[in-house]
């Protein structure tokens, strides 16, 4: 399958990941069909798109067409079935490996015999996964960042079993909606969060052990590393079980002390203490 043949691509999951994946995609003139289990859940989407494109229009990064004409090549379904004939899906759905094959049985029951297969999972074993499909040279990882239409790396990562044909695709696909690819072996975190989470987790064990305080270490590594947040403001941005989840797996798969997350992160989502989403993380953010 060349590029040139894939003029739709589905996306399963219209959460914030699976979101800016669909706007991209639609900027660069792919006509977009979505799937995710609720209408709700799309009204939540289409909501988001729409406002990120209103900024961009506000900026004069695109026109008035252009913004109606990405809005109209997305379309939406809570069936599965409006995926059957699409050569390329991205998958974003919850970070959880049975809800992943449960997903994947379900798609390749309908999906046509060619189709590619690009999972957006940060953290779980693309070798694994496409251990779960019917045709694994068909499956891929395709890692973008949140949020996706501003972030402009995507970490393509080919299973054991990807066929070089797959990989070439994907690149070809992430250079049409503007990305930038790096290709990296299906390690635990790949490239970037392989380096961003115990650096994060190692900033909360500064903090634990007293070293400096929440405001200077954010303070140093913004000042100093030239960050454009610091480590705590990262995590709630980004929701701090997610540095909690992300470090439990990545410990799991590798037992290296540095993935191994503190007491006071493992406290804090006992506690509720989720960051932006909830009103209280290593911030406090008072109700607009």
């Amino acid at each position: 399958m060349n590029i040139e043949d894939i003029k739709t691509v589905g996306v399963a999951g219209t959460g914030s990941m699976g979101v800016g994946i669909m706007q991209v995609a639609a900027q660069a003139g792919f006509q977009v069909r979505a799937v995710d289990v609720s209408q709700a859940a799309w009204d939540r989407a289409l909501k988001t798109i729409t406002k990120s494109l209103e900024r961009l229009l506000a900026k004069e990064k695109i026109t008035e067409e252009e913004l109606k004409a990405t809005l109209s090549r997305i379309s939406f379904s809570t069936d599965l079935e409006s995926l059957k004939d699409v050569p390329f899906i991205f998958e974003a759905v919850f970070e959880n490996l049975q809800v992943k094959k449960d997903l994947y049985e379900k798609l390749d029951a309908i999906a046509r015999e060619d189709v590619v297969y690009a999972s957006n999972t940060s953290s779980l074993s693309i070798t694994e996964m496409a251990a779960l499909v019917k045709h694994p040279g068909q499956f891929i990882g395709m890692h973008f960042f949140n949020p996706v239409p501003m972030m402009k790396l995507v970490e393509v990562i080919p299973a054991l079993q990807t066929e070089k044909a797959t990989t070439s695709l994907a690149l070809e696909i992430a250079k049409k909606i503007g990305k930038t690819s790096i290709t990296c072996k299906d390690t635990p975190g790949f490239v970037l969060n392989r380096l961003l989470v115990p650096y994060m987790l190692d900033a909360v064990r500064l903090l634990e052990q007293g070293v400096a305080s929440r405001d200077d270490i954010d303070t140093a590594m913004k000042l100093g590393a030239g960050m454009p947040m610091g480590p705590f403001e990262l995590m709630d941005f980004t929701g701090v079980e997610i540095s909690l989840y992300v470090g439990d797996i990545f410990f799991e798969a590798t037992k290296e002390p540095r993935f191994a997350p503190p007491g006071l992160l493992r406290n804090m989502v006992k506690a509720g203490y989720l960051g932006r989403k909830t009103g209280k993380g290593f911030y406090e953010y008072p109700a607009k």
